[in-house]
């Protein structure tokens, strides 16, 4: 049986607060495996914003393209809070996402996209009214809206596969010296 042509979109930042919100990383190499068992994967990238001189975020990019994933990164946003004083760093991707999916219609049936964001929404209706797109969204319970909830073709929540997604942190070094205590 012929798998079906997908493109699949990661909104980072979407996916960096659902990653906290269910409290467990997603294994991007796993999670390729698994999406390859139904789909004809033709391209998976990665979305986000970096700080300036961001070592560990620039490390976690690196780990993406040897997954063969393509990233697309921006410089954060810096916002001063005037009632507090505090800095904010703002990331969106959202207008990036949206114009490579538009631009790449016609090399996939379906759009796998990694955000629970009802930014999308708009979006979604046209691929799916005017072009006749499949949309598969994944999120989590916690993080996905209503309105991409009901518009999607289908979706699936990272709690129910937690199996296949997560990323299973390695047993940290004992530290020299440290005595265990019965």
């Amino acid at each position: 049986m012929k798998k079906v042509r997908a493109k699949v979109y990661i909104d980072g930042a979407n996916m960096f607060y659902t990653q906290k919100s269910i409290g467990w990383s997603i294994e991007w190499k796993s999670t390729i495996n698994f999406l390859k068992k139904k789909f004809d994967i033709l391209e998976m990238r990665y979305y986000t914003g970096i700080r300036k001189n961001d070592q560990k975020m620039n490390q976690y990019l690196s780990i993406l393209r040897q997954l063969k994933i393509k990233t697309i990164a921006k410089p954060l946003k810096i916002i001063k809070d005037r009632s507090s004083g505090r800095i904010i760093y703002k990331s969106n991707c959202d207008v990036e996402i949206a114009v490579d999916i538009m631009l790449d219609i016609d090399s996939f049936d379906t759009l796998i996209l990694f955000s629970g964001d009802s930014d999308f929404v708009y979006l979604i209706k046209i691929l799916q009214k005017s072009y006749q797109k499949k949309t598969f969204i994944i999120s989590s319970r916690k993080t996905i809206s209503w309105e991409i909830k009901i518009s999607a073709s289908s979706y699936l929540f990272l709690e129910d596969y937690k199996k296949e997604f997560e990323r299973i942190k390695k047993n940290p070094r004992k530290k020299r010296g440290a005595v265990k205590h019965k």
